[in-house]
C-alpha cells in the first residue's frame, strides 16, 4: 500500500512544486513505483513534466467532481516508475461546486482507495492555500511535508498551517502526522540561511530533514523544458539533494 505524502505550505514560493516533481523523480530513479498528483489550479506541477495542463482530457478536477475514474486520469511520465496525474484552471471551480457534496473532505482520499496498492508512493503538492482542496489533501495523506524557504520570514504562518494540520488530526484523519520540513533555497554564502536553518531546527527538532535544498539554477531552468531535474541536469547539486531527500523519505519508512 502507498504511503500518501502532501507537500503543504500555504506560501508561495517556498518550492513546493519543485520538491513535488524532484521527489517524486527520484524516488521513481530510485526503483519506487510513485504516483504524482497535481492538486494546483495553476498546474505548474504538470507542465513542469513535460505535459500540455490544457489539453488533459482528463485532470484532477474530473476526479475530484467524479466525472472520471481515477485511473483514467493517470498520466506516464519518462520515467518508468512514475506516473502523475494532472491539474489546470478547470479546478478553481471544485470548491465551489463541492460545497453541498456529503463527506466533501473526503474525496480524494475515497479515490485514491482504488490505486494506492499499485504505487510505493503518492506524492500530491497542495496549492498555496488552506482551503476545500488542501482539506481533501490532508484528510487523504497518512503525513505532510512541509517545505520551508531560508529567508527571514520563513515560519511566518507556521502556526496557521500547524492549527490547520491539528484540526484535520482531530476531526477528518487522526492518523496524520508530520513527515518531515525541507529547508529549501538555502545559500550558503549568506548568514541569514544559516541563521534560519538553526531556528528552525530549534523549533521543530528532528523533524527537520538532514537533507537541505540549495539555491540551484538548473532546479529553476529544467521545468521550462519539462523535466526533473534528474533528467535535465542529473549531476547539478539540486538534483543530486533531491536523490539524499528520497532517500531519506524511503528510510522513515
Amino acid at each position: 500500500m502507498a504511503r500518501i505524502i502532501t507537500i503543504v505550505n500555504q506560501k508561495g514560493g517556498v518550492g513546493k512544486t519543485t520538491t513535488a516533481i524532484n521527489l517524486s523523480a527520484s524516488l521513481s530513479f530510485l526503483g519506487k513505483r510513485t504516483l504524482m498528483v497535481d492538486t494546483d489550479t495553476q498546474g505548474n506541477t504538470t507542465s513542469g513534466m513535460g505535459f500540455d495542463k490544457n489539453e488533459l482530457e482528463f485532470t484532477i478536477y474530473e476526479v475530484l467532481t467524479h466525472q472520471c475514474n481515477i485511473r483514467d486520469s493517470i498520466l506516464h511520465t519518462d520515467l518508468e516508475n512514475l506516473d502523475m496525474i494532472g491539474s489546470n484552471i478547470n479546478l478553481a471551480g471544485a470548491s465551489v461546486e463541492l460545497v453541498n457534496v456529503p463527506e466533501r473532505e473526503r474525496i480524494l482520499k475515497n479515490g485514491l482507495k482504488d490505486i494506492q496498492d499499485d504505487y510505493d508512493f503518492v506524492l500530491i503538492d497542495s496549492p498555496p492555500s488552506l482551503g476545500l482542496i488542501t482539506l481533501n489533501n490532508l484528510t487523504a495523506a497518512q503525513s505532510v511535508l512541509i517545505p520551508l524557504q531560508c529567508e527571514y520570514f520563513a515560519l511566518e504562518g507556521m502556526s496557521e498551517l500547524l492549527d490547520t494540520i491539528f484540526l484535520v488530526q482531530k476531526n477528518l484523519n487522526p492518523e496524520l502526522t508530520i513527515e518531515g520540513i525541507l529547508m529549501t533555497m538555502y545559500d550558503k554564502r549568506t548568514n541569514l540561511s544559516k541563521q534560519v536553518v538553526a531556528e528552525v531546527k530549534n523549533y521543530f527538532g528532528d523533524k527537520v530533514y538532514n537533507t537541505i535544498i540549495p539555491r540551484n539554477v538548473k532546479l529553476g531552468e529544467a521545468p521550462s523544458f519539462g523535466k526533473p531535474s534528474i533528467l535535465y541536469s542529473p549531476e547539478s547539486t539540486g538534483s543530486q539533494s533531491y536523490m539524499e531527500l528520497a532517500k531519506e523519505v524511503i528510510a522513515h519508512g
